[in-house]
């Protein structure tokens, strides 16, 4: 069978962008021949312009009929080859789409896939639980602020007579404590240091010892 009818060929597979590349390069070779007949087609008008009615020119349009021939069946293959290169390009837009749409499908399930997996470790109940936990401590902790920031407020008891006979009494001990002090001669501020076993002067304890040795 193989000797008959040839064996598969073993390449790649050719895809949209392979054939679409062969088929331009095909379109490219057309378009270089439609330019060399165009330039021979101008040559012929040039000479035809200049010579007069005769056989010559007569001869010489038939060619230029041939040539002209010529270029309009490689036109006729190059449209034909630009319509299947348009056909494969929208082919291969609509895969390249396809592809895309996949893709995005195949995410979609992974990460469906994913938050599932994620929402199912959640307790719902437990955070029911930890929401009112937390406001029963906010509601202690507000307790705990209202107690702390109470006032000492003065006994409503108290009148100006009081506190008269108080500020009288102050002022009666301060003014014994300042005689006090003039009268020992130790300021105020070191009345509380100077020990009171020492009744004598300094000078005198320093003879005592001087008399003792």
């Amino acid at each position: 069978m193989n000797r008959l009818f040839g064996s598969a060929p073993k390449g790649p597979k050719p895809t949209l962008n392979s054939a679409i590349g062969t088929i331009d390069g095909r379109i490219s070779s057309l378009d270089v021949k439609v330019s060399s007949l165009n330039a021979e087609l101008s040559t012929y008008q040039s000479k035809l312009s200049k010579m007069r009615d005769g056989p010559g020119k007569t001869a010489l349009k038939q060619k230029a009929l041939k040539v002209l021939q010529r270029r309009k069946q490689y036109e006729a293959q190059r449209d034909q080859l630009q319509g299947q290169v348009w056909n494969m390009e929208q082919a291969q837009t609509m895969q390249d789409n396809l592809q895309g749409v996949m893709t995005t499908v195949d995410a979609l399930k992974t990460t469906n896939k994913e938050l599932k997996k994620q929402y199912g470790k959640v307790d719902l109940d437990k955070i029911e639980r930890l929401q009112d936990e937390m406001a029963d401590l906010m509601d202690v902790s507000n307790e705990i602020q209202e107690t702390l920031s109470k006032g000492y407020e003065v006994p409503d008891d108290v009148d100006e007579g009081e506190l008269d006979a108080e500020l009288e009494m102050l002022g009666a001990e301060m003014e014994l404590e300042g005689a006090m002090g003039e009268a020992s001669g130790v300021p105020d501020f070191m009345r509380d240091e100077v020990p009171e076993f020492i009744d004598e002067p300094p000078e005198a304890n320093k003879k005592v010892q001087e008399a003792a040795r």
